[in-house]
């Protein structure tokens, strides 16, 4: 009798396992503010790059506004065209000198949410580093290579957001603040 309440709570817990979609195991909270995913958003983006290229080529100098809007949906839209994304429901927040990135990782039936600290500076030739300065993966043990993986990331974002110009392009001074990082530089 024993063995045949156990076979049918170990059945009842294997239908629950595969009709259930996804078990949130927990990590951080999102920020209260969530931040819109929007293709004007990328689209204004886009226009603001070019704009700044265009007058680049009159003054040498080259400034480029970035909001949490547009790049939240910039890694939005760069996530949901891989088959298997590192990240989803990404939120990037810019603020006091730093980048937050918070995200849902799914491993099998669980997800949990992720979150992602991380600084930026300059190098002496002019390129973008970043450095990450703390990850909470919830209950998931932070991957060893989440270090070059998440700067990866970024990184092509931003080579991404410039474009052919990116291989070309020094970069003086980036400053995060308010929702908004502005990117100063010149091209090469």
């Amino acid at each position: 009798m024993a063995n045949k309440k156990t076979a049918i709570i170990l059945l009842f817990i294997l239908i629950f396992l595969s009709t259930a979609c996804m078990i949130n195991v927990g990590g951080p909270d999102y920020p209260v503010s969530s931040i819109p995913v929007s293709t004007d958003a990328l689209a204004t983006l886009e226009s603001q790059i070019q704009t700044a290229i265009v007058s680049s080529d009159q003054t040498g100098q080259m400034t480029v506004f970035i909001t949490e809007t547009q790049l939240t949906s910039y890694l939005a839209n760069k996530f949901g065209s891989q088959e298997n994304p590192f990240i989803t429901r990404p939120q990037a927040y810019l603020q006091n000198g730093q980048i937050q990135i918070y995200g849902t990782v799914t491993k099998g039936y669980f997800s949990a949410t992720v979150s992602m600290l991380m600084t930026a500076s300059i190098d002496p030739e002019g390129k973008l580093v970043l450095e990450l300065s703390a990850a909470d993966f919830g209950p998931f043990p932070v991957p060893e290579t989440i270090k070059e993986m998440t700067s990866s990331i970024i990184t092509e974002a931003y080579t991404g957001l410039l474009g052919p110009i990116a291989t070309g392009f020094r970069l003086d001074s980036i400053i995060i603040s308010n929702g908004a990082m502005m990117l100063i530089g010149k091209l090469k």
